[in-house]
Parts: structure tokens; C-alpha cells; sequence
């Protein structure tokens, strides 16, 4: 039992929401959550929950007193399993040196596939694992996590495997992503339609029984839209839901692509056109934003928020963890950056984090809100309203985590 918040926010609703206002974020003033096992059984105000369910002297009961408790964050966009880091590639792009310079140079996504090829596997799962962990401290209980930087048969398929254990033994949720169309890797320099060939006929085939989506980079340099059509309907012909990476750099009709294929999401979104989120909106594909790209690019090219607003896209927020582009593990960061630099509500932010996020992962029915009979993913902050979180950007406010109805260790 989470008792006596002084605001318990919800979110509560029917699937995804577009342009969340105050009232979707369902908030009730001194409030409670009732949990048994891994399950909410009841959310309301604070009496009511009491004379609603029976407190036994073993029941583990916070005291919220002061403080607001919401769903855990959801972050529906990471590549958390990766080797070494490019801290001097961000030195150089705040120089000014663009990122697909620096890929020609030997730069970018294949540095980290060098890296993923070299380690081993306790050392991946030892990387990742400590970036999960940080996560969970962070409010992060439901995530994403693509392969990608192996782009061999034999290293994707270890990458998946890896994201698989790492979601037997850590106390968070963990959702696996085939992403074998990240780059064009070294050795099918020239042969570009040979690694195609290779992931449709090989990869996908193999990477079915181990991922819930299939992800494509669709962008100038990588795949581009007719490549990453035949990727996508290969994953899905093997089982595996589309979702991509669209419009980040060059418009290339990306959202109308992930609408044609029946995705969940499409990610990223920087140059979407109207007509692309106008496609979108009408296919029920969620718009995942990665505003933590723009700070680890130094580009200075934001989302444009009202274009979403005006096509009644749903909108979720993601960290996209990543060694190259945004190498952070806080959606509370995110949120900040989404509030201040965006211009999202703050309402808006938080559906992004949590509603929204999970219908990009195909995970409303079970997270994202408190509702009965949903999962027991909650925290509890400090802090007692909702803007509080994006306001005191940097600073970690959660105080309790609870996944599946566990409180977890303090981590103070």
C-alpha cells in the first residue's frame, strides 16, 4: 500500500493521448494505490482505498505523505547494449563537425560495432546491466532495448540473447528490439544489397523467436525508404511488429512509411512533413521524440510540437541511450529538455513518459497507468506536483521504486 499522497497521478484512460491537458493526467488529491502481489487493486482517495482492502501487520505500507506517486516510466527507444563510449566524437561535433563526417572517418555507429565485436559477452551484459540499474534508480521500471551494434549474423543474435538474460534477472521490464538494419556494416562495403539479402533472409528469420519488433534506420546514408519497407515487412512476416527510426535528418517519407506497414511507432521525427503525421495519426502509429539526440548531436534541431498538435499524433518521450547521440539514462532529463526546449506541456511531457510510451511498445494494456488490474510499476517522488519533475532538471526525485509490486532496495 502507497498511502496518504498528496497527489496520486494517474493517467489513467484508453490507450495513447494526444495533446494531454491537466485533466488526463487523472490526479487525485490525497491519494492512495492498493497493490496485491503484482497487481494495482485499487487507486482513489486516500479513506476510500482504506475501507477498500484489508491492511495485515505484514503489509508493507509507504507513507507518501507530501509526496506525489505516479506510474514508472516507460522508455520506449534505447540501444543500452553497447561497448566503449564517443566522448571524442561529441567533442568534435561541438566543434562543429557534423555527424556524417565523422561517420566517413571511421566515426559513428561502426566505431560502436567494432567495440560490440571485441567484447565479450560478460562484458556487454556487465555494460548493460549497469546502465539498467542506473535506469531503474531513475524511475525507469518498463524499457526498450535494441541490438544493432553487432550487424553480423552471429552478434546480432548474441546481442538479442544478451537484452533476453538481462530481462530474466533484473528487476525491470525489458522489451527486445531486432535493429540488424542499423548501418551498412564494413565488410559489405560495396555490397549494400547483399547484407539486405542477408538480414531478410537470415537474420530476420533467426532473430523472430527472440525479438518483439524490427527496427530500421530509414535514413539517407543508411536504408532508405523502398529498403526499409522490404526489412520491415520481412519482420513482420516472421512475427515481428515494425517500428523505425524516420525523418532524423532528411525527409524521406518515413511516417507514411511506418503508417503503410502497420507500425507501432516511428521514432525520431526532426523533418517529418504534415502529411507524414497526418499518416501517421490515421494509422495509429505513435510519434516517439529523442530530444536527448539534439544535445548529444549539438545540432540545435528540434521536434516541432505544434506539428504534432495540429495532426493529433500521440506523442511519447524517449531517452534513445546511446553511445553516439544521447548517451543518458533519465527520462526525467528528458522531460526537462522536452518542456523547456520543445515547448511541451508539462502535461503533455508526462503522458509522454508513461501513457504514451507504452503504446509505443504495445504495452498499454499492462503500463503506463495506475489503473486496477494493471501492474504494480509505481514511484513515488519528494516532490508532490507534476511540474516538479521537469522544473528541477538533473536531480533524481524518486524515493521509493515499486516494479510488479516489489519495493525495491534505497539507493540513497
Amino acid at each position: 500500500m502507497i498511502e496518504n499522497a498528496d497527489r496520486v497521478v494517474t493517467l489513467a484512460g484508453n490507450g495513447p493521448v494526444a495533446n494531454a491537458g491537466w485533466d488526463d493526467l487523472g490526479i487525485i488529491e490525497h491519494g492512495s494505490v492498493a497493490i496485491a502481489g503484482e497487481t494495482i487493486t485499487a487507486v482513489g482517495r486516500a479513506a476510500a482505498v482504506r475501507e477498500a482492502v484489508t491492511v495485515t501487520g505484514e503489509s508493507c505500507v509507504i507513507d507518501a505523505r507530501g509526496r506525489m506517486v505516479t506510474p514508472g516510466f516507460v522508455d520506449p527507444h534505447t540501444h543500452f547494449l553497447f561497448a566503449g563510449n564517443r566522448a571524442e566524437e561529441y567533442g568534435m561535433r561541438v566543434e562543429g563537425v557534423p555527424y556524417q563526417k565523422i561517420r566517413e572517418q571511421g566515426g559513428g555507429i561502426r566505431s560502436t560495432v567494432r567495440a560490440f565485436r571485441e567484447a565479450t559477452d560478460d562484458e556487454l551484459a556487465d555494460a548493460g546491466r549497469a546502465r539498467l540499474s542506473m535506469m531503474l534508480r531513475a524511475g525507469t521500471t518498463t524499457v526498450e532495448g535494441k541490438s544493432g551494434y553487432g550487424l553480423s549474423m552471429a552478434d546480432e543474435i548474441r546481442a538479442l540473447r544478451i537484452i533476453r538474460k538481462l530481462g530474466e534477472e533484473m528487476p525491470l521490464s525489458i522489451v527486445p528490439t531486432f535493429l540488424g538494419a542499423h548501418d551498412i556494416p564494413p565488410e559489405f562495403d560495396g555490397d549494400r544489397a547483399g547484407y539486405i539479402d542477408l538480414l531478410v533472409h537470415k537474420m530476420i528469420p533467426e532473430a523472430s523467436g527472440l525479438a518483439v519488433f524490427c527496427d530500421v534506420f530509414c535514413e539517407q546514408g543508411y536504408f532508405d525508404r523502398e529498403e526499409s519497407k522490404r526489412i520491415l515487412l520481412a519482420g513482420r512476416d516472421h512475427g515481428m511488429i515494425p517500428k523505425l527510426h524516420a525523418e532524423e535528418f532528411v525527409p524521406m517519407g518515413g511516417g507514411e512509411l511506418a503508417a503503410e506497414v502497420g507500425a507501432v511507432s516511428a521514432d525520431h521525427l526532426l523533418v517529418i512533413t504534415d502529411e507524414g503525421v497526418a499518416a501517421m495519426a490515421k494509422g495509429g502509429v505513435i510519434g516517439v521524440l529523442l530530444p536527448g539526440t539534439t544535445i548529444g548531436l549539438a545540432s540545435g534541431r528540434w521536434a516541432d510540437i505544434e506539428k504534432f498538435r495540429r495532426g493529433g499524433l500521440p506523442v511519447a518521450l524517449a531517452t534513445d541511450c546511446n553511445p553516439g547521440s544521447s548517451y543518458t539514462v533519465s527520462q526525467a532529463a528528458v522531460m526537462s529538455l522536452a518542456c523547456s526546449l520543445l515547448k511541451m506541456t508539462v502535461p503533455e511531457a508526462w503522458a509522454g513518459v508513461t501513457r504514451n510510451a507504452a503504446a509505443a511498445i504495445g504495452l498499454q494494456e499492462r503500463v503506463g497507468t495506475l489503473e486496477t488490474g494493471k501492474n504494480a510499476d509505481c514511484l513515488v517522488f519528494s516532490e508532490n506536483h507534476p511540474a516538479a519533475v521537469p522544473y528541477r532538471f538533473g536531480q533524481n526525485l524518486v524515493d521509493f521504486v515499486v516494479r510488479d509490486g516489489n519495493l525495491l532496495p534505497s539507493f540513497d
